[in-house]
């Protein structure tokens, strides 16, 4: 199809005397990093918004109408995913510069197409610069087995944080690495460990029968994209029961919410069970959120970190959530076993340091009198 639209070819009309094409629009994302501008939206009968920030910011120019916005899908997507859209009305894909990889998401809305695309590097950043408010990350991969939970909204560094943990396993250990996800979101690098990652839909058709698969293949660490489901959920809880290091992703907003979420999935009779499985395979759960900073610069990560130490298992095997949150206010000393912070006191942290505003600070908190308790107390530290 030689007349088909590419992505160089000019359809959008940035000003009357310049088009862009979405190679210019992705442009944009190599030129402030993927930190600071996290996403890009078309949409027929709108001007093109990037997320800065957080924030969501207009382009100047005209509105996308059917024909520009056709062209401009027509021209990031493969024949394959554009009869996989018309069929299915949105379709998930992903592409790869030089210096950035873009996850993307075209669907059907009320005025026509809309595209939704995330941008992310092509390498992880070091796992160092995450942002980790402690040294937990260096307990997590030094793990042999259990399950680590990266939770938090969309939008929240959540796949940058699995990255940059997994990357550096491959760095040091001779292991085995296998990945199930939904789309791959970075290229992973076979350095010390062997790494290999499924693509959900192109590889493996979901991700139950990936970890099926997964459980044959002599993995050493697995990666699970997304719990999404029951079945998903059982057969992760199971790899990481049978002597594995899985990380996998919730979207949940604290530790008690991520722990809640996982037993509401099952029948209240399989509940106690699931329980007692999650207390004793549990590794870590990280909640985090990206918090705009005081200089307007990007975002700072701030974070909610729960160990799983023998006080926090019988917890959650007993059913007594409400008491993890006063753990994760005591069990705060630098040693492996504990290393546990709230995101009220990650929060006070940032304050104390200039990153992020008290204000904005406390916009982002759970608790926010907890907030104001932590911030007192670290200012006097």
């Amino acid at each position: 199809m030689s007349n088909q639209p590419g992505i160089d070819t000019k359809l959008y009309a940035a000003t009357p005397e310049r088009k862009l094409s979405l190679k210019d629009m992705l442009d944009y994302f190599t030129k402030h990093g993927s930190m600071r501008v996290s996403d890009l939206h078309l949409k027929v009968g709108a001007q093109p918004v990037y997320r800065v920030d957080g924030a969501l910011q207009k382009m100047k120019g005209a509105l996308l109408d059917s024909a520009a916005m056709q062209g401009l899908a027509r021209g990031i997507l493969s024949d394959e995913e554009w009869d996989t859209l018309q069929a299915k009305r949105s379709v998930d894909s992903s592409y790869i510069t030089e210096t950035m990889q873009f996850r993307l998401n075209c669907f059907l809305d009320n005025d026509g197409l809309v595209l939704a695309i995330r941008a992310l590097e092509s390498n992880p950043p070091p796992v160092e610069q995450i942002g980790f408010p402690n040294n937990v990350w260096r307990d997590i991969i030094a793990r042999q087995h259990g399950l680590v939970l990266i939770t938090g909204i969309t939008g929240a560094g959540k796949s940058t944080t699995i990255a940059s943990l997994i990357s550096r396993i491959a760095e040091t250990r001779p292991c085995r690495i296998i990945t199930l996800e939904d789309p791959i979101e970075y290229r992973l690098l076979s350095k010390v460990a062997l790494v290999s990652q499924r693509e959900v839909g192109r590889d493996v058709p979901n991700f139950e029968r990936g970890l099926r698969d997964c459980l044959r293949e002599d993995p050493d660490v697995i990666f699970v994209g997304e719990m999404r489901d029951r079945e998903s959920t059982s057969w992760t809880l199971t790899a990481a029961e049978t002597g594995h290091l899985v990380f996998s992703t919730l979207h949940t907003r604290d530790v008690r919410g991520t722990v809640t979420r996982i037993l509401d999935m099952f029948p209240p009779l399989q509940q106690d069970e699931i329980s007692s499985q999650l207390s004793l395979g549990l590794s870590h759960i990280v909640c985090q959120k990206l918090v705009p900073r005081a200089d307007g610069q990007g975002r700072a990560v701030a974070m909610e970190i729960l160990t799983n130490s023998y006080s926090v298992g019988n917890l959650i095997r007993v059913g007594k959530l409400e008491q993890l949150y006063s753990l994760l206010q005591s069990r705060t000393r630098d040693m492996p076993d504990e290393r546990m912070i709230t995101f009220e006191r990650s929060l006070a942290f940032l304050v104390k340091a200039g990153a992020v505003s008290p204000l904005e600070a406390e916009k982002w908190a759970n608790h926010p009198t907890a907030f104001l308790d932590e911030l007192q107390h670290a200012q006097q530290m």
